[in-house]
């Protein structure tokens, strides 16, 4: 499972790559270290949640410090850069979010963790729906009309929480809330997969 944590995302963003067809990888090298620096000051700083139990400080844990936030800085990162015109060209919310991420996996793989498939399948699947499916829902903002636009916003706003949750519930084991909320998260990574590689 320590393996799978290290190695899925590097597998992931070479397969996005691949979907994708572009080879430029706009601000790939910051994101990397600056994923480094995050991941390690994390490490050795714990965790901002005292979560305990398997209640709601577990889930916030699981929102702050384990799934969503991790996950959604380096894509708030990037759309602030990318706003300022420092990367420009093609948008590459996933690349970044996912080049960002691994130095994450690997700190977790070879961490403290326990050998627990929740730390090290599920979390870095889920970050990897977040880190597809919300620029998946960016892109739609980005070239849509208002209805659109307010229905992809609340999407972004559910991806997180239900990624938070899904953790929550494998981790409480309560297996089909787990499943429930996985599925929320995978739909719109998939349709990005699937409508990207028709491209």
């Amino acid at each position: 499972m320590s393996l799978f944590c290290i190695l899925w995302l590097p597998l992931f963003y070479l397969f996005w790559r691949t979907v994708t067809g572009n080879p430029a990888v706009s601000g790939g090298i910051w994101a990397l270290f600056a994923g480094t620096i995050t991941a390690l000051v994390q490490f050795f700083a714990g965790d901002l949640v005292a979560a305990s139990g398997f209640g709601l400080s577990r889930w916030l844990g699981g929102c702050i410090d384990i799934v969503a936030l991790p996950a959604l800085i380096p894509i708030l990162i990037y759309l602030l850069l990318f706003c300022f015109k420092i990367f420009t060209g093609i948008p590459g919310f996933t690349n970044f979010t996912l080049l960002w991420l691994m130095p994450a996996a690997a700190v977790r793989a070879l961490g403290n963790n326990p050998n627990d498939p929740v730390f090290l399948v599920l979390v870095p699947v889920l970050w990897t729906a977040i880190a597809v499916g919300i620029p998946f829902f960016i892109r739609i903002i980005l070239n849509s009309k208002v209805i659109c636009i307010i229905l992809s916003s609340l999407a972004i706003l559910v991806i997180p929480f239900a990624a938070a949750s899904s953790y929550w519930a494998f981790y409480s084991q309560k297996f089909t809330l787990g499943f429930l909320s996985l599925v929320v998260i995978i739909i719109p990574a998939l349709s990005s997969i699937i409508l990207t590689a028709k491209q």
